[in-house]
């Protein structure tokens, strides 16, 4: 087992350490003084960054393979990385939670902002969804699940390790079953409740990071016609029912989402406001015009999923906008979102902007946001505000 004697020290190419040292925790591979011997180095072991002037910045974990190339654990270049380590970055992680969030149904985990790079658990009451996204955390996920275990009642963990972050890192994408028979789990949000299937479904099974938002636009439901594009299994739209909407439509191209909507519209007796409609939703919006709606979602996946992307999916949020806002009733609501974090705020906006104009609509801003607190941002990686979100009223 590697001791803190046998850490590396690997040191930083002249001038470079200004990001380390305005408080990022991340090092690219070109501020890196690489040696040949550096590309020996496993994936995932620690080591020691020092600058050129001999500055120490603490314990990082190493991929020699990767863009990211070092991800900071620690401030102290000796700090044990151990059992006891993991346990109190969790105990820390988990008592944010029991502050900001009301129910056990949450973003346990997220990554650098809760001082574990790469790693992402949510929790689904008594099951644990995690996903280790790095060579180091991987590296540690049996402590990680031995802590879990001590800290939280459990009866299921599952690794979800199936996300394209894990591609970048070298490592295997699979999903198991590490603790536990069964991690069928449901999640319940002011009291309706969502069956959830960690095994199958995208990335960990649910999206909290938009449940402040579906709590914003639901109160605005009560009988509205309503309509959810891009819907995945119509969380928006059936918070919208169980507020009192008078009709809700759900708008996706997966047929396996949808059913799981109805599935869920059905279990919560929602089931007599709710229609379905499977297909693109730019189309769906398209064959739709003309007609008129009080609350119009648009919460589609990343448009923009790297930055040669960014111009183009830029471009479609620009389009949604515009498609969108023809189908508001004047007086409704338009809530858009965008999950690219390659489509910065500012620009972002300007494209919704743009859209609402070319929809010869005028509306007025209520509220601009992102996730909620249990997906708190690092602040000094911007990249990690990756949502971004807006009510608007069209006038």
């Amino acid at each position: 087992m590697q001791t803190v004697l046998d850490r590396p020290i690997l040191r930083l190419n002249p001038g470079q350490g200004r990001r380390l040292r305005s408080g990022s925790p991340w090092v690219f591979s070109n501020e890196i003084a690489m040696k040949p011997e550096y590309r020996q180095i496993p994936p995932g072991d620690l080591v020691r960054i020092e600058g050129d002037d001999g500055v120490r910045f603490g314990t990082f974990m190493f991929n020699p393979h990767s863009l990211i190339a070092a991800r900071q654990l620690d401030r102290d270049p000796a700090a044990e990385i151990d059992a006891a380590w993991v346990r109190q970055r969790l105990k820390s992680a988990i008592g944010l939670r029991q502050r900001v969030c009301a129910t056990p149904f949450h973003r346990m985990v997220h990554a650098e902002a809760d001082r574990l790079p790469g790693l992402v658990i949510d929790r689904y009451d008594d099951v644990a969804v995690m996903q280790a996204n790095t060579a180091g955390m991987d590296r540690l996920t049996s402590l990680i699940v031995e802590a879990l275990t001590d800290l939280l009642p459990l009866r299921a963990v599952v690794a979800r390790n199936d996300s394209p972050a894990r591609r970048q890192e070298g490592l295997a994408e699979e999903v198991s079953l590490l603790l536990g028979s069964d991690a069928h789990a449901e999640v319940v949000e002011e009291g309706i409740k969502f069956a959830v299937n960690p095994l199958g479904g995208q990335k960990t099974g649910w999206f909290f990071d938009q449940r402040p938002n579906r709590d914003r636009v639901s109160m605005l439901a009560e009988g509205a016609r309503v309509l959810d594009v891009f819907c995945h299994v119509g969380a928006f739209g059936l918070r919208g029912a169980a507020a009192g909407a008078r009709e809700v439509t759900l708008v996706d191209s997966s047929a396996a989402a949808l059913a799981q909507a109805e599935q869920a519209a059905a279990h919560n007796g929602l089931s007599d406001r709710l229609r379905v409609q499977r297909g693109d939703g730019f189309d769906a919006m398209s064959a739709l015009h003309g007609e008129k709606f009080d609350i119009v979602i648009c919460d589609p996946p990343a448009f923009a999923r790297s930055r040669k992307d960014a111009e183009a999916g830029l471009r479609a949020y620009g389009r949604m906008a515009r498609l969108a806002a023809s189908l508001v009733a004047p007086g409704g609501y338009l809530f858009v979102a965008s999950c690219s974090h390659h489509a910065p705020l500012e620009a972002w906006g300007a494209q919704i902007a743009w859209g609402l104009h070319r929809g010869r609509r005028e509306g007025r801003i209520l509220f601009t946001g992102g996730a909620g607190p249990d997906h708190p941002v690092h602040p000094h990686l911007p990249e990690t505000a990756y949502l971004k979100t807006q009510l608007i009223q069209l006038l």
